[in-house]
């Protein structure tokens, strides 16, 4: 590894005994996530846990300018943990304490490598949980740090509104302070929002304070056939300028649909399907489901089925969630490409659309879900990993969905981020603001060591 990187290997493994490892199986299994980004391993892997620690493993790698990657449960999608430039993997998974729960405010402080799932176990007990789902177990830490939302958006918010506060470690080692855990301030920059999205590039959150939730009295879901893509979307929009409190409104196609029914047994109609949850008391319910039927009714509504058995919801949302594994099985021995793109309602039919007469002329199986309330879907694309002539076609066409996001007023990601994948894109979309982007990069990490390559080159 050379002589520099020799000695930081000496030192961390003296710091941190048998939570240090230059393993290959551990450095491969932490220089990749779930995108199709080929995997770039770390030189080493530490598991710190502490910011105090963090801090001291920072501090030590901005003395030789070594390169630091954050990793929490490595669920990203666009190549945002790999080591592109060797250096020192920053793993998280024994940040995973819940360090104070305040049911008062409800809030809850809690180390950035606790999952999502984990959190609601240790909160089960309370009345209380937290909301954002991006479906993949995902940490917190990493999900404040690619601004993650998912199914639950159009009721509770994305990342950006659930986080309070919280601690971070900068580029030289610094321990720093962010937010507070009033629901409001005007006090000074914003500096926790500009750390929110920035994918581990400006700073490496330690520990968050972020909302939680009363548990709904009950819950329940209901699934909607539609003849096309515009009479489902119309159907949303309606409901939505109606404000009807629906707490998920997830979009799946019928290739989507015919998936996730053989992979989970279940025997949805093959045609767009709008699946929607609700959150609130039996009497709300009744009357939200009924509101929304009315409207799916006057749209030409295909089939419905309401369920409100717990663990039929649940096995529905399983499967929705699977719908990633479901394609998968549809098309073995391909690879996958996961994009997505988030357009304004009035955009959203016409933008799948397109996107779809693209495919569909390259003849390159592809399935659409999306979670349609906030305008935001995702493609599953399934190439022959030998066939470099389509794996270019397609990353062409995902490049044009971005491109038309951004001609309709929309932004080339919702909520995957940008990594290593959408960089010309982010380019395109931000072109006046991209040089004030690099200038804070510069002045917060100027020797480039927080997860370099990500974001812009």
């Amino acid at each position: 590894m050379g002589e520099k990187m020799d000695k930081l290997a000496h030192d961390l493994e003296a710091i941190f005994g048998n939570r240090f490892s230059q393993n290959n199986a551990v450095c491969d299994q932490h220089g990749k996530d779930e995108s199709s980004h080929a995997s770039s391993a770390p030189d080493m892997v530490v598991f710190p846990k502490s910011t105090q620690e963090v801090s001291q493993l920072v501090q030590r790698c901005a003395q030789d300018k070594i390169p630091v990657i954050a990793f929490g449960a490595g669920t990203a999608l666009e190549g945002h943990v790999n080591a592109v430039q060797g250096g020192v993997c920053v793993g998280l998974s024994k940040m995973n304490k819940v360090i104070a729960v305040c049911p008062e405010d409800q809030t809850v402080t809690i180390q950035a490598g606790i999952t999502r799932e984990d959190l609601n176990h240790e909160l089960r007990t309370t009345g209380l949980h937290f909301p954002v789902d991006p479906g993949a177990n995902a940490t917190l830490g990493g999900m404040a740090a690619t601004g993650a939302s998912g199914t639950t958006t159009v009721r509770y918010g994305a990342m950006q509104a659930n986080v309070l506060a919280a601690t971070a470690v900068m580029a030289d080692g610094s321990i720093v302070k962010l937010g507070s855990k009033a629901r409001k301030s005007s006090a000074g920059y914003d500096l926790l929002h500009l750390l929110i999205g920035s994918e581990g590039t400006l700073g490496i959150f330690t520990e968050l304070t972020v909302r939680i939730y009363g548990r709904p009295e009950t819950t329940a879901s209901a699934v909607y056939a539609f003849a096309d893509l515009e009479t489902m979307v119309d159907t949303v929009s309606m409901a939505i300028q109606m404000e009807i409190p629906v707490a998920r409104l997830e979009l799946l196609d019928e290739v989507a649909i015919a998936g996730i029914n053989k992979y989970a047994g279940l025997s949805m109609t093959l045609a767009p399907t709008l699946i929607t949850e609700f959150h609130g008391t039996h009497a709300s319910i009744d009357a939200e489901v009924e509101r929304f039927k009315e409207i799916a009714d006057m749209s030409g509504c295909l089939d419905m089925r309401v369920e409100k058995d717990t663990e039929e919801q649940a096995k529905l949302w399983r499967a929705r969630h699977a719908a990633f594994y479901a394609s998968k099985m549809e098309n073995p021995n391909k690879h996958g490409l996961i994009t997505d793109v988030c357009v304004p309602m009035s955009k959203l039919a016409q933008s799948i659309k397109d996107a779809r007469a693209d495919f569909k002329s390259q003849d390159i199986d592809t399935a659409f879900v999306g979670h349609v309330g906030d305008g935001n879907y995702h493609t599953i694309i399934w190439i022959d990993p030998e066939d470099t002539k389509s794996i270019d076609t397609a990353k062409g066409i995902i490049h044009r969905m971005g491109e038309r996001a951004i001609e309709v007023g929309g932004t080339c990601t919702g909520e995957h981020g940008i990594g290593m994948g959408k960089m010309d894109l982010l380019a395109i979309e931000h072109k006046s603001s991209l040089p004030f982007m690099k200038t804070i990069k510069q002045a917060l990490d100027p020797n480039n060591i927080l997860n370099p390559g990500k974001i812009f080159n």
